[in-house]
């Protein structure tokens, strides 16, 4: 079975939380926990959000200076615990800054072998950076896709209403942006590149599926 992660973030959007999951609570993302009646496995960060200095066994407290944001600590920590897949909310919206972190922090987990989501209540983020994602029937809703490197090759999008088959993408133009389910199963994928996915949904949307050598 996958090892799954949930780690909550101080920002708006609400917690995504699996049954069964290892959650980590990263910095202002405890409080949220608290007022959702959670407890979490771990709590960290340097608590400049949080306003307060938790204690337990389960506190990991860090410096303010430092190079890591508290959402980027938790994931470094889910994937030294070896969780494959890592949902984190309270990570969109609010600071654009954070907002652009987080994306960036979603390719080094991805480039690391996990599946990383960023859960924004109505919409979710991934990365992909081989391989594909398969998404199950919708009916419809927006989706987008944004080469993140200098380019992306061999990029094929199908079952939506704008496709692309062998397709370069680039970072300088985003012609991926506001595409729409159709009803039917759809697909992105690409050969090289990294490849950032937003779309109207959840998680549980989509499958993820390695490139094959």
């Amino acid at each position: 079975m996958c090892k799954e992660c949930c780690i909550v973030a101080a920002g708006p959007s609400p917690s995504f939380i699996v049954p069964g999951a290892f959650v980590i609570a990263a910095d202002g993302g405890l409080e949220k926990l608290r007022e959702d009646g959670i407890t979490p496995d771990l709590v960290m960060g340097d608590f400049d959000s949080l306003g307060e200095n938790p204690t337990g066994d389960n506190v990991l407290t860090f410096p303010k200076e430092k190079d890591d944001t508290d959402t980027m600590l938790a994931i470094k920590e889910a994937l030294r615990r070896g969780y494959e897949k890592i949902y984190i909310s309270g990570a969109v919206g609010g600071r654009l800054d954070h907002t652009v972190a987080n994306i960036q922090s979603l390719i080094f987990a991805v480039k690391l072998g996990a599946e990383a989501y960023l859960c924004g209540g109505e919409e979710t983020v991934t990365v992909i950076n081989s391989g594909s994602v398969k998404f199950r029937e919708k009916p419809s809703g927006r989706i987008s896709v944004f080469c993140l490197s200098d380019s992306a090759t061999a990029v094929n999008i199908s079952g939506l209403k704008y496709q692309a088959v062998g397709a370069s993408l680039s970072n300088m133009f985003p012609i991926g942006v506001s595409n729409e389910f159709i009803g039917g199963e759809a697909s992105v994928s690409l050969s090289s590149g990294i490849l950032g996915i937003i779309w109207d949904g959840v998680p549980d949307d989509i499958t993820v599926a390695p490139k094959r050598d």
